[in-house]
């Protein structure tokens, strides 16, 4: 089995478009075990029934924004060291360095390209073969 398809990756973001943009990304590259929520809260109920290898979210959400979720994912030793990906819309300086401090492996500008995608994904967990 090729490697993209093993992979679980869990998506965030409040706007069903994105996450539907992000997933149809992510099955272009072979990925195809994708879990998806709406918000920060709902990304960690997901997380305790079925850990993900790499999380994708976006920072502005309701109930739990991005900031949140990665201090709570960076909280738990049997998420802790899930590789996280922060979606920005803009080049906001603070929340990037709000994001590293709390622990992010990479960010991720929207809009994005998949080639784009791909290579964000790859700095944080390896060539997709």
């Amino acid at each position: 089995m090729p490697f993209a398809a093993a992979v679980k990756v869990l998506i965030v973001d409040d706007q069903l478009t994105s996450r539907l943009l992000i997933r149809g990304g992510l099955q272009d590259l072979g990925m195809s075990e994708i879990e998806m929520a709406s918000n920060g809260e709902e990304a960690l109920k997901s997380l305790s029934g079925r850990a993900a290898h790499l999380i994708i979210s976006d920072f502005h959400m309701p109930k739990l924004d991005g900031i949140g979720l990665l201090r709570a994912v960076r909280a738990h030793e049997a998420t802790r060291k899930i590789p996280f990906i922060m979606l920005t819309g803009k080049s906001d300086r603070a929340l990037m360095e709000r994001a590293a401090s709390a622990g992010v492996n990479n960010f991720l500008a929207k809009p994005f390209t998949v080639p784009v995608l791909k290579s964000q994904i790859e700095a944080v967990i390896g060539k997709l073969k």
